[in-house]
């Protein structure tokens, strides 16, 4: 019995620790061992006196089979592979250190990362079979210029399956956060790193990152200091399942980049407008100098973020030279 095999049993119930050690072949300090490293990895559980062990909240397993019998035929075509690790430090990692596929894409999820970042190398916290973390591997042509707006093209893919599953108040956060509206204010749900290299008007590779909150552990949002939610929340009492989690995203993601590959940003920024969670709002623009305000407007033809500043002026920023601040009420 792997910790998958000890996390699949608690999943199907309490197990006392005699039975658990009687099923690895273990002593039940060796099984208290590995329960405490599976706390250790961000599962709750909880060692209830008669009982014995058990989950603190519901929790399921990724499993490659049942999310390509899940896909519709025309993204399953679209596939080059699909994995899933237990443990790895980075599934963005992992797969800039692979050969990226001629056609289709490869796709690699993981259990957990202990190496999960985000945009600015910031650290995204990855506790074992709570979340989805997910990577994709594509080629590209038209070169590295064009890869530009390909995070947004990406965030649109995945609130339009979010959407589909019931998940209305999702919505895009230039330039690359799922958030959820709650109230006058806005919740992260998700984000997207886009990695890469290639040549600048020859064939390219781009390694698309999605960190998605599905059941947020106490201990994990302890240490957050921003507003967040997860689709457990949002879901209320509904089934959620992370494998249809998954292939719905595939569903709408592996489309959405042939598309993308073949027309650029152009076809996606009505598609954009209908998420946009800063358009009509007061925002603040933290650039390398200074703190810029205003109104925000939308996506520009290239990605960038249109504002028009408190004095009047338009002005586009960049991803990668800004962060946003959704502040004040609507304009």
């Amino acid at each position: 019995m792997d910790d998958r095999a000890l996390l699949q049993r608690l999943i199907a119930g309490p197990a006392t620790g005699d039975a658990l050690a009687a099923a690895a072949g273990q002593t039940r300090a060796a099984v208290w061992k590995r329960i405490e490293a599976l706390r250790e990895a961000g599962v709750a559980i909880e060692a209830k006196p008669g009982r014995g062990y058990a989950l603190s909240q519901p929790l399921d397993l990724l499993d490659a089979a049942t999310i390509q019998a899940a896909l519709a035929p025309t993204a399953r075509a679209r596939l080059d592979s699909l994995d899933i690790a237990w443990t790895i430090d980075s599934t963005n990692s992992e797969l800039l250190r692979r050969h990226t596929p001629a056609r289709g894409a490869a796709v690699l999820l993981a259990e957990r990362q202990t190496g999960g970042r985000g945009r600015r190398g910031r650290v995204w916290a990855s506790p074992l079979a709570a979340h989805l973390y997910l990577s994709l591997a594509r080629a590209f042509g038209g070169g590295l210029a064009r890869l530009g707006g390909l995070s947004l093209v990406a965030g649109i893919a995945a609130a339009e399956a979010l959407h589909a599953l019931g998940f209305d108040s999702v919505r895009l956060k230039w330039p690359n956060d799922l958030v959820a509206l709650d109230g006058d204010g806005l919740r992260k749900l998700g984000g997207l790193l886009v990695e890469g290299g290639g040549e600048y008007a020859g064939p390219a590779r781009a390694v698309i990152g999605l960190g998605l909150n599905v059941r947020m552990p106490a201990a994990a949002a302890a240490q957050i200091d921003q507003p967040w939610c997860d689709l457990a929340a949002l879901a209320g009492a509904r089934p959620l399942a992370r494998n249809d989690v998954v292939a719905a995203l595939l569903d709408a993601l592996l489309p959405a980049l042939d598309e993308f590959d073949a027309h650029g940003l152009a076809p996606f920024r009505d598609r954009y407008a209908a998420f946009d969670a800063l358009a009509g709002q007061a925002v603040g623009v933290l650039g390398h100098d200074a703190e810029h305000r205003g109104t925000a407007l939308g996506l520009a033809d290239d990605g960038s973020l249109r504002v028009r500043l408190d004095d009047g002026e338009e002005r586009r920023f960049h991803a990668g030279e800004v962060s946003v601040r959704r502040g004040g009420a609507p304009r």
